[in-house]
C-alpha cells in the first residue's frame, strides 16, 4: 500500500501547468479582495471561524482500487487519516498536536515520523479550516499574479506566502499557488511543493454543508478523490490522534 499522507495537503494548501497561458487582464483586482470574496461566496468568516473540526468520508481511486478514506482535522492542528484496506481499517497519518506517526506499509506497525515532517505540521496549525483565512493575522502574505487559463477556465492567480518549511533540516520558502474561476472565486486548481515534491491538486464540486462550501470531486497530481460526506464539528475519540504503545 502506497503512503498517503500528502492528501492532507488538499484541505490546507511550484510547479506551474504547461497549459497555464496569461490573459489579458481585464479583471481590476487584488489578492487581498479576491480572497474575501473566496470567504463571503464558501460561507462567509463568522461561519467558518464556529468550524472547530471536520470529518470528511471519501474514496480514494488509485488504478482499479477504490478505497474508503476518513479525515479528521481540528482546530488545535490535530489530524488523522484512516484507510480502509483489505477488510482493515489503518492510521496512514496522525499527529495529536505534537506527535506524528505513520503506519508502516510493509511491517503494518506505528512509526514516528521525521522531525521535518513533525516541525512542518506543527505549522500547518494556524492552517485550519484553511491557509487563506486569516492568512494576515497569521503573517502569510497574498499577491495578485494576474488573469489566467487554468483548465479550460479563466481564473485568478494568487501566491501565497506561508512560513518556510523544513525539507532535510533546512527551512525552505513556502510558496502555493490559487486559481480562483472568476465566476464564484471557488478555487479550482492548487500548484505547489509539499516536503520537496509538485503538488498539483484539482478541485470541483462546490456542494454546501451547514451554510458552508467545500469541493466534493478532488485530484491530487491526478489520484481522484471523492468526497462522501462531510460532519462539521462532529464527535471525535482523541485515541485516534495518539501513537499506540504497547503494553
Amino acid at each position: 500500500m502506497k503512503s498517503y499522507s500528502l492528501l492532507f495537503f488538499l484541505f490546507f494548501s511550484l510547479t506551474l501547468s504547461a497549459q497555464e497561458e496569461i490573459l489579458l487582464d481585464l479583471y481590476d483586482h487584488n489578492a487581498d479582495e479576491i480572497i474575501a470574496h473566496y470567504i463571503e461566496k464558501t460561507g462567509g468568516a463568522e461561519a467558518w471561524s464556529e468550524v472547530e473540526a471536520t470529518k470528511m468520508k471519501a474514496s480514494l481511486t488509485q488504478g482499479e482500487l477504490t478505497m474508503p478514506i476518513t479525515i479528521y482535522n481540528t482546530k488545535e492542528g490535530k489530524q488523522a487519516l484512516i484507510v480502509e484496506y483489505n477488510g482493515k481499517k489503518i492510521t496512514q497519518m496522525a499527529f495529536d498536536g505534537a506527535t506524528m506517526w505513520t503506519t508502516n506499509s510493509t511491517t503494518m506497525e506505528p512509526e514516528i515520523s521525521s522531525d521535518d515532517m513533525r516541525k512542518n505540521m506543527m505549522l500547518k496549525r494556524n492552517d485550519f479550516p484553511s491557509p487563506l483565512i486569516n492568512y494576515k493575522e497569521n503573517g502569510y502574505s497574498a499577491t495578485y499574479m494576474g488573469t489566467v487559463a487554468k483548465d479550460g477556465l479563466v481564473t485568478f492567480k494568487v501566491k501565497l506566502t506561508q512560513e518556510p518549511i523544513f525539507v532535510n533540516g533546512e527551512e525552505k520558502t513556502n510558496e502555493s499557488y490559487y486559481f480562483f474561476e472568476t465566476e464564484n472565486y471557488y478555487p479550482i486548481a492548487i500548484d505547489a511543493t509539499q516536503m520537496g515534491l509538485q503538488v498539483n491538486i484539482k478541485m470541483s464540486n462546490y456542494t454546501e454543508v451547514e451554510g458552508l462550501y467545500f469541493p466534493f470531486n478532488l485530484s491530487q497530481n491526478g489520484q481522484p478523490i471523492t468526497i462522501r460526506e462531510i460532519i462539521i464539528n462532529p464527535e471525535i475519540d482523541e485515541n485516534i490522534f495518539t501513537f499506540p504503545v504497547k503494553d
